[in-house]
């Protein structure tokens, strides 16, 4: 899957959010603190990571290509 960047960057809750992979901010940030969120193949514990063109996220068995 990909996703197309509007601005200079995501922070990786929304993107979960955008995703529909999660229902809130605050399911988001606890998926992500649990440490079920990679991003370029290693654990993000970042609830605000930035995330930029290139980069890839891994969530739930869902692979999501950042444009």
């Amino acid at each position: 899957m990909e996703f197309k960047l509007k601005a200079e960057f995501i922070e990786l809750d929304n993107l979960l959010k955008m995703l529909n992979f999660v229902v809130s901010g605050a399911e988001a940030k606890q998926k992500i603190q649990a440490g079920l969120v990679k991003v370029n193949n290693e654990v993000e514990l970042r609830v605000r990571r930035k995330l930029r063109s290139k980069d890839c996220v891994e969530f739930d068995s869902q692979k999501v290509g950042i444009l």
